[in-house]
């Protein structure tokens, strides 16, 4: 191997411990010989995260970073996140892509602790991740060196990548043989699926494909029945008793999981400019979303609340497409949580066959007023005729337009 950069002393890698990634940390020992440290992060993927310590002792690595950083990742990524209602497209929740600024800014701040002048990441050159991770890497330190494989290497086939790893002892999982296996991502918010036969769009996926949700039509018959607690606009409480915001997570996946909840099936728009189709599991995510819109939908003020679903669709693709640390994203999530001051309460749902159903909400800083809208008389706060003028008003332009057309025609 050529070495490409002798002047780096240290990458840090976001390293897995799975085969791609273990035959990455080889590569860039090889390539640019120099030290790899390894960084591998618990987000609640649902695996093991320690055999990762052992697979980079085994390739020769000194520095290995095992961090936890699920309880990080759900109170200052997702919850903020959905704090806007963010979907992409009007439905994906963007499980994925709000797991990759995390992983950066820890890789950041391992090249500083560890002084390491370059990152690598295992994203490959035709996806969003290596745009995500790397608009992360410069944002943060601008002068740090980008290494990434798949846009540089010449393992170009799944066969060239396994006569590699065999080459250099690293082993290889049965199940990675042959036919390349489906692209998984997990972490504590979701579980995505691409690639394989969900390449076809027109393909049903089939069920062994679904690992975090129970099919909807097999979920029990009898609906569970949830209560979550606000406060400014984040769940504190389930079922009366109070969880940190990982561990909410976790239960509202467990619950919606149970109840097939939180599926779709999607064909997305991806930043690097081609369609994909994914598969995509979020069921705490999908039980959040909708019971904060009802917590809302009582303490969140009418002009607010449109302003911002008006703003969504833009703070959701700042986020698909990797731009988390960026000065816009940072302005629209101040006025996001100004708007949350009084997003406090409690939602009553049923968890039902795939569907979310509210049940009731009740807030001490509701602005839902019985008095006004109630049909039996009583009320002293409104009088009916007062909406004659604010019709007028609001039909004022449609009339006169059409005064006009009506006299041109004659």
């Amino acid at each position: 191997m050529i070495n490409k950069n002798p002047i780096l002393k240290k990458i840090v890698l976001a390293y897995s411990g799975g085969l791609d990634t273990s035959v990455i940390l080889k590569w860039l020992q090889d390539t640019y010989r120099c030290k790899v440290v390894t960084f591998t992060a618990d987000i609640g993927q649902g695996e093991e995260v320690e055999p990762a310590r052992k697979k980079a002792e085994l390739l020769g690595v000194k520095e290995i970073f095992i961090d936890d950083l699920k309880e990080e990742f759900v109170k200052d990524f997702v919850f903020p996140m959905f704090r806007a209602n963010a979907l992409y497209e009007g439905i994906y929740l963007l499980g994925t892509s709000i797991a990759r600024p995390l992983i950066a800014k820890r890789q950041i701040e391992i090249a500083n602790l560890t002084n390491a002048d370059a990152v690598s990441h295992g994203a490959t050159g035709k996806g969003n991740d290596q745009v995500r991770f790397e608009i992360g890497y410069y944002s943060l330190k601008p002068d740090i060196k980008v290494i990434s494989p798949w846009r540089e290497w010449d393992l170009s086939s799944r066969t060239n990548l396994i006569s590699y790893a065999e080459k250099n002892q690293i082993q290889v999982p049965k199940d990675k043989r042959g036919e390349a296996p489906f692209s998984v991502d997990a972490n504590l918010l979701h579980v995505s699926a691409e690639g394989k036969i969900l390449e076809n769009p027109w393909i049903e996926p089939e069920e062994f494909i679904y690992s975090r949700t129970k099919s909807p039509f097999e979920a029990p018959n009898k609906p569970t029945e949830i209560i979550l607690e606000f406060i400014d606009g984040d769940p504190i409480s389930l079922n009366g008793k109070d969880l940190s915001p990982a561990k909410m997570l976790h239960e509202l996946n467990v619950l919606g999981g149970n109840n097939g909840i939180g599926r779709i099936d999607l064909v997305e728009n991806r930043f690097v400019g081609m369609k994909s189709r994914g598969v995509y599991e979020t069921p705490g995510g999908t039980i959040l979303f909708h019971m904060r819109r009802a917590i809302e939908s009582i303490t969140l003020d009418k002009g607010a609340a449109h302003l911002k679903d008006e703003m969504m669709p833009k703070y959701a693709e700042l986020i698909y497409n990797g731009f988390w640390f960026s000065p816009e994203r940072l302005m629209l999530q101040a006025a996001i949580d100004q708007s949350q001051k009084n997003i406090s309460g409690t939602v009553k749902a049923k968890l039902y066959k795939g569907n979310v159903i509210i049940t009731g909400r009740k807030s001490p800083y509701s602005l839902y007023n019985e008095n006004l809208v109630t049909f039996e008389e009583g009320s002293t706060d409104y009088n009916h005729s007062d909406a004659e003028g604010f019709i007028k008003l609001n039909a004022l332009r449609l009339r006169v337009k059409k005064m006009i057309e009506n006299s041109q025609m004659n």
